[in-house]
């Protein structure tokens, strides 16, 4: 089978072509012949810096749509040829992919593979930020952090649909700015232009907002408690950009009874996959309901996966970026 693999970390040109031997499912796990893959900020974490690396040479690629090619002992309710999206814990970046079977979730009638692709990350993960993990309330107001990206197109839209009183993102450039409004959006700050906390709060006439979402980490996450109102909630997902995490103490939330939670989708497919697969599943309705659209604003051939990582590498990227593995 053809795969895009790194032996070295390092920038998108350590990414080579190379044949390598499909690999065959196990007791529980399932192998997938790849339509698409998807491509996510971690994959380039990996390739620079051996983030869930287990070993080299590597083949990145956490999610995946596709075909079921074979499924091993003990796995039920998935047959050979049925149309999928699977989370994987790497290797997705080739025509056979192998994920536990836990992670592997059926298309419901109407979606499409290239559509699927997008879903086993972005989708789950902004569920779980603002229903789960962030409680967003009715009438509340949401900043996002990397409002143009494929979570915080989504966060957006699922935002609005929940009844947020104000949705509120935070990009990096004016035309991702412009890109994000068009997600459920009421106002989108540039944060080189000024800091984003105070322009938070001169939009809530001074109060702050209830729910902020971070995939940032180190300090712009110690400068989003400023931006919460009391009681508000601070959930961090990533640390996108690469600072020492910033540790919270209690004499810094207790003045104003404020919290901060963290999340992980590929954690939580590791500790409870059952947890996983209700979030899932309750995700993927709202695509198929009409609640939630996920925009492909790049796609590109597998052979040229360097170049979808140069891409995102380089900040400019929206939406969500897909490899095209088969027809």
């Amino acid at each position: 089978m053809r795969a895009v693999e790194f032996k070295e970390y390092g920038g998108p040109e350590v990414l080579g072509s190379v044949e390598a031997e499909a690999p065959e499912p196990g007791p529980g796990q399932v192998t997938v012949d790849v339509a698409y893959a998807g491509v996510n900020f971690a994959d380039l974490k990996a390739r620079e810096e051996g983030y869930r690396v287990p070993a080299l040479p590597y083949v990145p690629g956490l999610e995946v749509s596709g075909l079921v090619r074979a499924v091993g002992a003990g796995v039920t309710g998935l047959t050979p040829g049925q149309q999928v999206a699977a989370l994987t814990a790497g290797g997705g970046y080739a025509e056979v992919a192998l994920a536990e079977a836990a992670t592997v979730f059926a298309l419901p009638p109407g979606l499409d593979l290239r559509t699927a692709a997008t879903l086993p990350t972005v989708l789950p993960t902004a569920y779980a930020l603002v229903h789960r993990v962030g409680r967003l309330q009715k009438g509340e107001s949401i900043l996002v952090h990397g409002a143009a990206g494929g979570v915080g197109t989504v966060v957006g839209q699922l935002a609005r649909a929940a009844g947020a009183g104000a949705v509120q993102g935070v990009v990096s450039s004016a035309a991702k700015a412009e890109y994000a409004r068009g997600f459920g959006y009421d106002e989108v700050f540039v944060d080189s232009e000024s800091d984003f906390a105070e322009q938070a709060r001169r939009a809530t006439d001074g109060r702050g907002v209830d729910l902020l979402l971070d995939p940032v980490g180190g300090s712009t996450l110690r400068r989003g408690l400023d931006a919460l109102a009391v009681y508000g909630r601070l959930v961090s997902y990533g640390n996108a950009g690469g600072e020492l995490p910033w540790q919270l103490g209690q004499s810094e939330l207790a003045t104003h009874g404020r919290s901060v939670a963290a999340f992980s989708i590929l954690t939580l497919a590791r500790t409870d996959p059952g947890a996983l697969r209700e979030l899932a599943e309750r995700a993927f309705r709202t695509v198929t309901e009409g609640g939630v659209r996920l925009p492909v604003t790049a796609e590109f051939p597998l052979a040229r996966a360097a170049e979808a990582h140069a891409l995102m590498g380089g900040r400019t990227s929206t939406g969500k970026l897909l490899l095209r593995v088969a027809a």
